[in-house]
């Protein structure tokens, strides 16, 4: 079954990067709206009620994922087929590289109500206020940590767990997504979501920073600099996974990354990760180029990851009772 699960993989990338995501009725917008009806129902402002709602909808998201991965047991076409689905379903890549080209698009031709009106499919800032500069560099970090939470994290789950992992990882994320910040309403309810998010990211973000480190030069920029950032600013970010993803980012495109962002009113003052100037438009294309070049390398290395398993299997021999 670890072949069927790496066909299913590799079908459900390919599917995104044909496709992006579904128009209508995403499995995750679903699941997101079913979040937040529980929270209206089992909302308290305590850290024993956002861990109750967390196990729920994480614990109910993967249970999915077991009886899937049970149902197709016996067949390798429905094992390939359900987890090409649950792929599609939670990969982002596709739909973080058109964002980054539309906000591109938008800001060269000077239409800076367009790009503000993007920015929010991308980061929670508020858009309202700023400029071209502004929307740049908003624009090369969220596309620098997503491609960790989108693409990386989601393959490095699947390709361990299969279709729990899928649905499971995702599940996190989208629950750190909508109560994990810092807020007077989610400081404490949060706190379990944000902190399952930060477990789950661990090791995904830390991949994603060593593979666009060796991928730098694909975006003209140099891997020993990429490196070099990585190590000297990578953990100076609040976030311990988010800082790995744009430091390594910063220093492929030669640009400064961090600053003050304005999450309505809540302003949060980042650390300066790289050196040189902030991102320009034209560093947008060059950071797009480079996630999907990461996010190639992750489906190459969770199919190769999930084939090695199954040869290992092959190979041992079964003991004789």
């Amino acid at each position: 079954m670890d072949d069927a699960t790496a066909a299913g993989l590799l079908a459900g990338a390919a599917i995104d990067a044909l496709l992006g995501d579904p128009r209508r009725g995403h499995p995750v917008a679903v699941f997101g709206s079913r979040a937040a009806a529980l929270e209206m129902l089992i909302y308290r402002d305590s850290r024993l009620a956002g861990v109750a709602y967390t196990t729920i909808c994480v614990g109910a998201a993967t249970a999915i994922g077991v009886i899937a991965d049970r149902m197709t047991r016996q067949s390798p076409v429905a094992r390939a087929a359900v987890t090409a689905a649950a792929t599609w379903a939670v990969l982002g890549g596709t739909t973080l590289a058109t964002e980054g080209a539309l906000m591109a698009h938008s800001l060269r031709g000077g239409d800076l109500p367009a790009a503000r009106a993007r920015l929010p499919h991308l980061c929670g800032r508020d858009p309202s206020g700023l400029g071209a500069a502004e929307l740049a560099r908003g624009t090369v970090e969220s596309i620098a940590e997503n491609t960790s939470d989108a693409v990386v994290a989601p393959l490095v789950w699947g390709a361990v767990f299969g279709v729990p992992g899928l649905l499971g990882y995702r599940a996190v994320n989208t629950l750190d997504a909508m109560v994990g910040h810092r807020s007077p309403r989610y400081a404490r309810f949060g706190w379990a979501s944000a902190r399952l998010d930060d477990v789950a990211n661990y090791v995904p973000a830390r991949l994603t920073a060593l593979l666009t480190t060796g991928l730098a030069g694909l975006a003209g920029g140099s891997p020993r600099r990429a490196a070099t950032v990585l190590r000297r600013d990578g953990h100076r970010h609040p976030s311990p996974n988010s800082g790995r993803c744009e430091a390594a980012f910063a220093g492929a495109l030669g640009v400064r990354l961090g600053g003050a962002n304005d999450y309505g009113g809540r302003v949060e003052h980042r650390p300066e990760l790289g050196d040189g100037p902030g991102p320009a438009v034209a560093d947008i294309p060059r950071s797009v180029r480079l996630a999907r070049a990461v996010s190639y390398a992750s489906v190459g290395l969770a199919v190769a990851t999930r084939l090695a398993g199954a040869r290992a299997r092959r190979v041992t021999p079964r003991r004789r009772h």
